[in-house]
């Protein structure tokens, strides 16, 4: 079954998984040629190894908790949060328990392909 990427204009629910946390994976919820967001699921212990993207990041924890590197550094991520992420910035992140975050990804102008594109 493919999962709905929402359209402009169309409402997108980033409520707290709660309970359903365990029975749902990482998705895009949003893709075009400029502007990606990714609902990022992630278990206790799970690690997303040090990598570069082209555009700008956010990342909010929805909830749950993260460490996220970036450049060596690592800052704790907690439910309510944000943090924003210079373009190229090298960054992994570790979930310390059971998290879902919101993960936007905007391109620079001019930039062909994917906006989850590595650079």
């Amino acid at each position: 079954m493919a999962l709905m990427h929402y359209k402009p204009g169309q409402a997108m629910p980033v409520a707290p998984l709660g309970t359903q946390l365990a029975l749902v994976t990482t998705h895009a919820l949003l893709k075009t040629p400029s502007l990606e967001l990714i609902r990022l699921v992630m278990r206790a212990g799970d690690v997303l190894p040090p990598h570069q993207v082209r555009g700008e990041l956010t990342l909010q924890c929805i909830e749950g908790e993260v460490e996220v590197t970036m450049d060596g550094k690592v800052c704790l991520l907690r439910a309510h949060e944000l943090l924003l992420m210079s373009p190229s910035v090298q960054h992994g992140l570790r979930a310390n328990i059971d998290s879902s975050l919101l993960l936007t990804i905007q391109l620079p102008p001019g930039t062909p392909g994917s906006a989850s594109s590595t650079g």
